[in-house]
């Protein structure tokens, strides 16, 4: 009963932010529309190219009628699950997504699981420890981390363990070039080289996957553990935890029972906005490492002034954000049963 009226407040949710999918369709298209540059003079070979043949683009372009009408039909064919046509590689956008999406979210993912590793365990020593060396390094970290650039980063990384100790393989792709790709499932290498019984493939798409992913963790690291030490400051020092320290119980069950739990909840919005702000940023980080993910896919539409895969990228985005607001929500009813879904 209770799972069925979670789902019914999750719908209702969902619901309730279909306006302002709305909207971000329509400002997308918009300001596409305004942004300088001509897309049919860049695809029809350049500047040099006649009249005759820049009107002829537009036309298959529809960029021959007026901006309303555009977007009617627009929004008509997104309607039917249609996003258009990407004119640089000549395929539908929502099939270059779908190719392109399990890769950005598997380095997202993994990213996320390394910072909250990292992170958490930050967070409660520096709060179990305040204004101990400690403290301070763990917040001198965080500091660095924010400060840096991830394709600074990015490009350290790949200078000190590829080039000088050779420990990492080359950064050009989610795997070896002289390695066959696993019969594909999910679109995640390593789940599919694991469901293919590839071990070899599996131990390759993996050290692929690691330099990219810390490069991206290292960015994010420096929120999550703030977020943590602070949650946990105010936790440890909540009256819950005076009364379970005098009724004698474990050092170790006060601080992940009652205060870890409680100081979990603000970490778990912070990581659902820093997920989504990392799949959609990380586009610095898939050129450095040549990760062909939708954002350098949108990125390269956009250097083209092809409408179609960056109005198909930022509404991805946007439903990807919605949807991980209400896992994020969801998980507030796990963590904290007071708390509703609405």
């Amino acid at each position: 009963m209770k799972l069925g009226a979670t789902a019914t407040r999750a719908g209702r949710r969902f619901i309730s932010s279909l306006p302002a999918l709305f909207g971000v369709v329509v400002f997308t298209f918009l300001l596409m529309r305004v942004l300088p540059g001509d897309p049919a003079v860049f695809f029809a070979s350049g500047p040099q190219a006649g009249p005759e043949e820049i009107a002829m683009i537009r036309k298959q372009m529809g960029l021959d009628k007026p901006v309303p009408q555009q977007l009617l039909l627009y929004l008509g064919d997104l309607s039917q699950g249609n996003l258009g046509r990407s004119l640089t590689t000549g395929q539908p956008v929502l099939a270059d997504l779908r190719n392109r999406l399990p890769a950005s979210l598997e380095l997202t993912l993994t990213a996320l699981l390394i910072a909250l590793l990292t992170a958490v365990p930050l967070g409660i020593i520096a709060a179990l420890r305040p204004g101990s060396a400690v403290d301070h390094l763990v917040r001198f970290i965080c500091a660095l981390g924010v400060c840096v650039p991830t394709f600074v980063s990015g490009l350290l990384l790949i200078y000190v363990f590829y080039y000088l100790l050779g420990l990492a393989p080359d950064p050009t792709g989610r795997i070896d070039i002289f390695l066959s790709q696993p019969p594909r499932v999910t679109g995640f290498l390593l789940i599919d080289f694991a469901l293919a019984g590839d071990w070899e493939g599996w131990s390759a798409a993996a050290r692929q996957l690691v330099l990219p992913a810390l490069t991206m963790a290292l960015f994010v690291v420096a929120p999550l553990a703030r977020m943590t030490r602070a949650s946990m400051l105010a936790s440890l020092g909540s009256d819950f935890i005076r009364t379970a320290k005098s009724l004698g119980l474990s050092g170790r069950k006060i601080i992940v029972t009652y205060a870890l739990r409680n100081a979990i909840l603000p970490v778990l919005t912070i990581a659902g906005i820093v997920f989504s702000t990392m799949l959609g940023a990380n586009v610095l980080v898939e050129k450095v490492f040549s990760w062909p993910g939708v954002a350098s896919y949108a990125l390269d539409a956009l250097l083209s002034s092809d409408y179609a895969p960056v109005q198909g990228f930022v509404l991805l985005m946007a439903a990807i954000f919605v949807f991980v607001n209400l896992t994020v929500d969801v998980l507030y009813g796990i963590a904290d049963p007071r708390v509703s879904v609405e």
